[in-house]
């Protein structure tokens, strides 16, 4: 309800009074109506020669809804994200060569390395989805915000339906200078 207390001005005696706390509370947190996965926005990116830290960086931005005035960071609030053809992402220095991807059965003997350029011939989905997967939250919150992104290796995607728009990219050292 607030506070009663003691007002002391330096021309009156000491009042009692009761300040109200809620005048003051201008906090705002968001309702489940603000983020129904009904009416979440679908992007499409499509990843062909984009430096893969920048574009994972701007994907796990919208993910997040970190680009909304009503972000809160306990929320699902972002957007869904699809990327195509995935297997023309680019990487800059000698990554393509020296970049090691590690995995492990769980049996003894069991870790599995390859490099960027084998597992982008093999599942080349993978050094995205790896890459979004390490700038999300770790937890529950970031298990479900993961859900939200779709990479497919070529240019056709099955989200038609969603009507996806073009994901806007700021960053203007994304794209690969040839």
């Amino acid at each position: 309800m607030g506070f009663v207390g003691v007002l002391l001005t330096p021309r009156h005696p000491p009042l009692t009074c009761r300040f109200l706390w809620d005048i003051w509370n201008n906090t705002w947190y968001p309702k489940a109506a603000d983020h129904r996965h009904s009416d979440k926005t679908w992007y499409v990116v499509d990843a062909t020669d984009k430096i893969l830290g920048r574009l994972a960086s701007t994907i796990a931005i919208h993910i997040r809804g970190k680009n909304l005035a009503t972000y809160t960071p306990s929320v699902d609030m972002g957007a869904y994200v699809i990327v195509v053809n995935a297997e023309k992402v680019a990487v800059s220095g000698k990554k393509r060569t020296q970049k090691i991807y590690r995995r492990h059965s769980g049996r003894p003997g069991g870790m599995k390395e390859e490099t960027f350029d084998q597992l982008q011939h093999r599942i080349p989905e993978r050094i995205i989805e790896h890459a979004v997967r390490g700038m999300l939250p770790k937890g529950r919150l970031g298990r479900e915000l993961f859900t939200h992104l779709k990479v497919y290796k070529g240019p056709n995607h099955p989200h038609e339906a969603q009507q996806p728009i073009e994901l806007p990219i700021r960053d203007k050292r994304i794209q690969k200078q040839r």
